[in-house]
This record gives C-alpha cells, sequence and structure tokens, in this order.
C-alpha cells in the first residue's frame, strides 16, 4: 500500500513539474512571440517609439508614444546582437543623435529601398538575379516598384570603361561626319568595345534586359532567397534592415549594418550598393 502511494506521490509531483516546464516554456514562447519584430512596419513603429512591448500600436495620447526614453531603450533591442562589424561605441553613437535629433523613420518618407535576391532559371540554368525596389507614391496610396537589376549575364556583357588604359580607347574621329560616318563599319566589327562609343556617362540599362530577356520567355520566375532594406533616412546616417529567424529575443527585423556618413558618402554609397 505504502508502495502504491509513493509511487501516486512521485506521479503527481512529476505531473506538476511537468505542467510547471510546459507553462514557463508557454511564457517565455509568448515573450519571445512579443519581442520578434515580425514585419518591417513593426520595426518602423518600434524604432519611432508608437508601439509597446506587446506589439499594441500606442495611442497619440499614450504617455510612452515617441517618448524618448522610451525609445532610447526600444531601439537598443533593434539591432542584430551577434554582428560583428556593428561596434558598441558606434550603436551608442547612433541612438544618442537620433535621440537628441528626435529623429524618426517615416515608412512613405522615400530614401530607403528594398533589395532582394531571386533565383530564375535562365536559358535552362538556375541563376540569381538582385532586384531593386522602392515605395513609389501615388496618388491613392503606394506601390512597390522595380528600378534596377543586377544579373551575372548581363553585367559580364558590358565592358568597364573606366577600367581602360588611354591606349586602349576608341573613339569617332570629330570628322566623321564629313565621311557619311562610314566609319561605323569599323565599330560595329568590333563589338566588344562597342560601349566605349556611347555617351560620357552610359551606364546599361539592366532592368530593361531584364524585361526583354523575359519577354522573350528566356527568364522564369522559381522563388525569393533573400530580402533587406537600405534605409537613408536618418541624416548622417545609414543602416541595413535584415531579417533573422531564430529562437531568440533578438528575432525578427533588425539592424543589421550601420554606417554614419557624409552627403557625399551617401552618393557614393548607393552607386556602390546598385553597382553602377
Amino acid at each position: 500500500m505504502r508502495l502504491i502511494v509513493g509511487c501516486f506521490v512521485f506521479i503527481l509531483l512529476i505531473g506538476s513539474n511537468l505542467q510547471s516546464q510546459i507553462i514557463d516554456n508557454f511564457v517565455e514562447d509568448e515573450s519571445m512571440l512579443y519581442a520578434h519584430t515580425k514585419q518591417v512596419n513593426q520595426f518602423f513603429r518600434r524604432f519611432n517609439g508608437e508601439e509597446n512591448r506587446l506589439g499594441v500600436r500606442s495611442s497619440i495620447n499614450d504617455s510612452l508614444y515617441q517618448n524618448n526614453n522610451f525609445r532610447k531603450e526600444f531601439i537598443n533591442f533593434l539591432f542584430d546582437e551577434e554582428s560583428t562589424i556593428i561596434t558598441p561605441n558606434l550603436k551608442s553613437e547612433f541612438i544618442n543623435d537620433v535621440i537628441d535629433n528626435q529623429s524618426l523613420l517615416d515608412f512613405h518618407g522615400g530614401n530607403w529601398f528594398a533589395q532582394v535576391k531571386a533565383l530564375f532559371l535562365y536559358k535552362g540554368e538556375e541563376k540569381t538575379c538582385t532586384i531593386f525596389l522602392k515605395l513609389q507614391e501615388e496618388e491613392v496610396g503606394s506601390k512597390w516598384v522595380l528600378t534596377s537589376v543586377l544579373f551575372e549575364p548581363f553585367t559580364s556583357y558590358f565592358i568597364n570603361t573606366d577600367s581602360l588604359s588611354e591606349s586602349q580607347r576608341r573613339f569617332l574621329h570629330p570628322l566623321s561626319h564629313e565621311l557619311d560616318f562610314m566609319n561605323l563599319f569599323k565599330v560595329f566589327k568590333e563589338d566588344q568595345i562597342l560601349e566605349q562609343y556611347a555617351e560620357q556617362g552610359y551606364t546599361p540599362d539592366y532592368l530593361t534586359l531584364f524585361i526583354y530577356e523575359f519577354r522573350k520567355s528566356n527568364l522564369k520566375f522559381k522563388t525569393i532567397l533573400d530580402v533587406k532594406f537600405h534605409l537613408f533616412q536618418i541624416n548622417n546616417w545609414y543602416f541595413e534592415l535584415s531579417e533573422y529567424n531564430r529562437k531568440s529575443y533578438n528575432s525578427g527585423w533588425l539592424i543589421s549594418n550601420l554606417l554614419k556618413i557624409t552627403e557625399e558618402d551617401e552618393v557614393v554609397l548607393k552607386k556602390f550598393i546598385y553597382q553602377k
């Protein structure tokens, strides 16, 4: 009889501990879910201090709405804590600068764009393509539009004329018109250097090539591989937004790269991102 009672008590204790563990795990998982920045729109609201820790949008009359102390604490959690390229000092300087200047992000404010890595089937072979998109404001609402693409089969077609030495450069003689431009025969014979005869500042329009090849059925979409965003809305700063799916409080859409920049740096950085 004592053995039976003992076993019964043991089972009760095990059941109680198991139930307690399940509850603890549920509470932990639920708190992680709240901490997870699941949407890009949510990142904007949390950055601006327009949403509380439970993921509920704050009323404009709420004392914490865009409150600087609350924002300073919240923005600190919007960084990828596993990043090795964002130093604590740079992160602190950025947060203090944002708070001191009361800088806010504006979803419809422009000066930010998306970079999408996608998989396509091009002439029977799988190829990755980088697609850039931006929000375009309309009379009613807004929409994402394609702005540029980077696709290796296209970029390999063109020569970077900036890398050519003077001895390698070709040009049409200024008196070519007196010859009825007959020297164009030579130009079109040397196809590998054709872009040298284009006007100064010429850049290939890869988006047009992309649309053309898609329309010709040479290009078929398969799937999305990766998405990230580039934001230049905060004066003198650039940061990159990436998504992390991991079981931790530091998950979801987080700042993955951060740079302090000047206006000149911004121009150069955008060209670098677009590879222009």
